[in-house]
């Protein structure tokens, strides 16, 4: 599906990510419906907000704004999902676990858009940006062991491409990306900083929680009181909000503070 004169595009995006990528690569007018979330990551403007993949009590709002494509993401909630598959709109689920997904979703909605020149500068900020961070002098050479959690009930990580933006960064995720994670598996690997990026809250993590532990009292990031938060829609957004987010988790790294308590533990 393509846009063309005769029948413009007219978008729903219940995709955070879908609609920070049609904006970035200059498909705003092609939207005609958003999602609540949407606002965080892109200038919708008063655009209706609708349901999104995991909370749609009827699709009649979408089809009211007779769109030619509906663009969701995973995750879903099953049932939502299922009221969109009885419309008569495509609908088109992304589901990018890499940054090298998130590169073909971008190229993707640059190809349905007709913005593919566009979409193509995209990828490629995006690359030279992680590039400058990868390249940026650091003060060891030494890896810092990082767990990013992106919910805390149950314990899940970080999605994988928050696992490379750490490595690109200098750190090593010390714990399967995008999975369930334990207490005890946490307290294992010993991370020495831990990220909340809790999903869906913003910047409104609760460290407190974390130092409260007594499963982590013996945890690096624990002791040192390297806990630290990154707006949720900065690592969990797979597309162009990705660019700030890596910037303020090398930040988060590589901070004087961290550094300061490193020195102090090696005396």
């Amino acid at each position: 599906m393509r846009a063309n004169r005769r029948f413009p595009l007219r978008i729903v995006s219940l995709a955070p990510s879908a609609t920070s990528i049609l904006c970035a690569i200059g498909a705003r007018r092609a939207l005609v419906g958003v999602t609540k979330w949407c606002a965080a990551v892109a200038p919708v403007g008063k655009l209706p907000n609708l349901g999104d993949c995991w909370h749609m009590e009827s699709a009649d709002q979408i089809l009211r704004l007779k769109p030619t494509l509906v663009i969701g993401s995973v995750p879903y909630e099953q049932e939502a999902v299922a009221k969109l598959l009885k419309q008569p709109f495509p609908f088109l689920a992304m589901n990018p676990r890499t940054i090298a997904d998130i590169e073909a979703d971008i190229r993707l909605l640059g190809g349905i858009t007709q913005k593919a020149a566009a979409a193509e500068q995209v990828v490629q900020k995006m690359r030279r940006t992680f590039s400058q961070l990868e390249k940026k002098p650091r003060r060891s050479k030494h890896r810092v062991r990082v767990y990013c959690e992106a919910w805390p009930n149950p314990r899940i990580s970080s999605p994988p491409w928050v696992a490379e933006l750490v490595n690109i960064c200098g750190g090593e995720m010390v714990v399967p990306a995008g999975e369930k994670i334990t207490e005890a598996q946490v307290a294992a690997t010993k991370p020495e900083v831990i990220v909340l990026a809790w999903a869906a809250t913003g910047a409104k993590a609760d460290p407190k929680q974390m130092y409260k532990l007594t499963a982590w009292k013996n945890v690096p990031a624990i002791r040192n009181r390297q806990v630290h938060i990154i707006s949720d829609e900065l690592l969990n957004t797979p597309a162009t909000p990705l660019v700030q987010g890596a910037q303020e988790l090398w930040n988060v790294l590589h901070s004087q503070n961290r550094i300061g308590h490193e020195k102090r533990r090696k005396r």
